[in-house]
């Protein structure tokens, strides 16, 4: 059905299709395409198998999670292993559509139901430390970063020099212990930092 409804797209052009694992990971990886939609349960070799096998070699590809299952645990597992974005079923096409564009264009993603699932399991952790050691810069850069801009895009619109960028991401990513851009993706939308459609 996702693939009748892609198919009439003309934004979009389908190469390839799978509901087995393996196959669907080997046809990543031969046919390198620069969106994947992917469910998180596969018979045969699991979503988050997947993305951890053709995470390395497929870098530029972006990849939208599309699932009838999301637990923490699995969000978390998936966005760790290089997705994107993550849209739960029960939140309907056009939530989907609406991911898939986005991500397509560099951005990342949450379905609602997604985004408050990461922000429960915020509100039930101490987070004393953490964002309240932040500085009001830093604050401002990680919210720029999670949003999917550039050192010289944050470096542009804050007015400040790159290497000032550089030193601000080193000491927020030293604070949160945080140490590439999906995990501070996830920890601005589960503190609230970004909104789950930007």
């Amino acid at each position: 059905m996702l693939a009748e409804i892609l198919r009439v797209d003309p934004a979009y052009k389908i190469v390839g299709e799978s509901g087995e694992g393996h196959q669907a990971c080997q046809l990543c990886l031969d046919l390198k395409p620069d969106l994947i939609v992917l469910d998180a349960r596969l018979p045969g070799l699991s979503g988050v198998d997947i993305l951890r096998r053709i995470s390395k070699p497929l870098k530029s590809t972006r990849v939208l999670v599309f699932s009838a299952y999301e637990t923490p645990a699995l969000v978390r597992e998936m966005l760790e292993a290089g997705a994107h974005g993550f849209v739960e079923k029960t939140a309907g096409l056009g939530e989907f559509k609406k991911g898939l564009e986005t991500i397509s264009k560099g951005g990342t993603y949450f379905g609602p139901g997604v985004a408050a699932l990461l922000r429960t399991v915020v509100a039930n952790k101490n987070s004393a430390t953490g964002v309240e050691t932040l500085t009001d810069r830093e604050r401002e850069i990680l919210k720029l970063v999670a949003e999917s801009n550039s050192t010289k895009q944050i470096a542009q619109k804050l007015e400040i020099s790159v290497k000032t960028v550089d030193n601000h991401r080193t000491n927020l990513m030293k604070k949160l212990d945080l140490h590439d851009v999906a995990s501070l993706t996830r920890y601005s939308l589960e503190i609230g930092l970004i909104d789950h459609r930007k």
